[in-house]
């Protein structure tokens, strides 16, 4: 729905009416709130889970037929097959169970790449959810004024803010469960807890700490899981929350800034004598925050800049 209704946005620009009245007025005011773009990824995110459940289940599967081909302390044949899977997905990479024959190594080579290209779909799902939230937000804020209430605005401007600490408590919670976990079940002490927690969640894995019993692989498929796209999650919500900052900054500046009489030259493109304000804006963003965007590694494309602004 979002989707279409940024496309209408665009494509209006052309249209006859948009040279008589002010385009982005009607548009703004269909764009749906920004927290419901997560409409935007409840189709892809079934897929990604359909494909992330076919994808362990094949590849337990998989390795449970090969376990002799597998070298390392083992518990249980379906558990260790979807252990590995897990570790091997996430790229943790213990070295606690590694493939000794052929093809065991053919097949984990094999599995680890598709993987990363089912996590590669994931992180670009998640850009096209960045971009398309900065596009509403840049022409949702010249029209924020016509919302009512100071608890609307005081919502809009902080639910990103609300995500990255929600996500960070999260965080927090999962990296006290493993710890917790670690030192009770693991029997390691708090340093060496913490080492391989830190380890874990950030993928780096050394393997001299790991999950050796079949309690803590149980546990460890549920928690490495969710504790790595947990972190993910974090920084995701981190980089947001700088982008929107950035924008919600430019929003101001472009709107408390004086026009001077060369401003109103410069943004007659068309030298009639006549200045229409979604010109002067789209001059003061293209003359004045371009280059500012390409410092900060923005993720609005020039393109989207000048559609946002429905420049007629």
């Amino acid at each position: 729905m979002d989707k279409n209704l940024l496309q209408r946005h665009r494509n209006r620009r052309n249209s006859p009416s948009a040279v008589q009245k002010s385009p982005c007025s009607k548009e703004t005011e269909d764009l749906p709130p920004l927290d419901s773009l997560s409409l935007l990824t409840r189709p892809t995110f079934r897929v990604v889970v359909l494909l992330l459940g076919a994808y362990l289940g094949i590849g337990t599967f998989s390795f449970f037929l090969l376990m002799d081909h597998i070298e390392g302390k083992k518990t249980n044949g379906i558990l260790d097959a979807l252990y590995f899977c897990i570790v091997t997905m996430t790229t943790v990479g213990y070295g606690d169970l590694v493939p000794s024959s052929t093809l065991a190594k053919v097949l984990a080579s094999l599995y680890v790449f598709t993987g990363m290209a089912l996590v590669g779909l994931i992180l670009s799902k998640a850009a096209d959810y960045i971009v398309e939230k900065q596009e509403i937000l840049l022409c949702r804020a010249f029209h924020f004024d016509d919302k009512s209430g100071p608890e609307y605005k005081e919502a809009e401007f902080h639910k990103v803010k609300y995500k990255f600490l929600t996500s960070m408590a999260i965080l927090l919670v999962l990296i006290a469960v493993g710890l917790v976990f670690l030192s009770s079940v693991e029997n390691l002490d708090f340093a060496d807890a913490l080492y391989c927690v830190c380890s874990t969640i950030t993928t780096l894995g050394y393997g001299d700490e790991s999950f050796s019993t079949a309690k803590g692989r149980l546990f460890a498929v549920f928690w490495i899981l969710s504790s790595t796209i947990c972190l993910a999650q974090f920084f995701f919500y981190l980089a947001e929350l700088g982008s929107e900052s950035r924008q919600r900054s430019l929003v101001k500046w472009l709107l408390g800034r004086k026009i001077t009489s060369l401003d109103l030259e410069e943004a007659d493109l068309d030298q009639d004598k006549a200045v229409r304000w979604i010109c002067l804006i789209t001059y003061m963003i293209l003359a004045n925050v371009f280059l500012m965007f390409l410092s900060f590694n923005s993720y609005i494309s020039f393109t989207a800049l000048r559609s946002l602004c429905c420049m007629s």
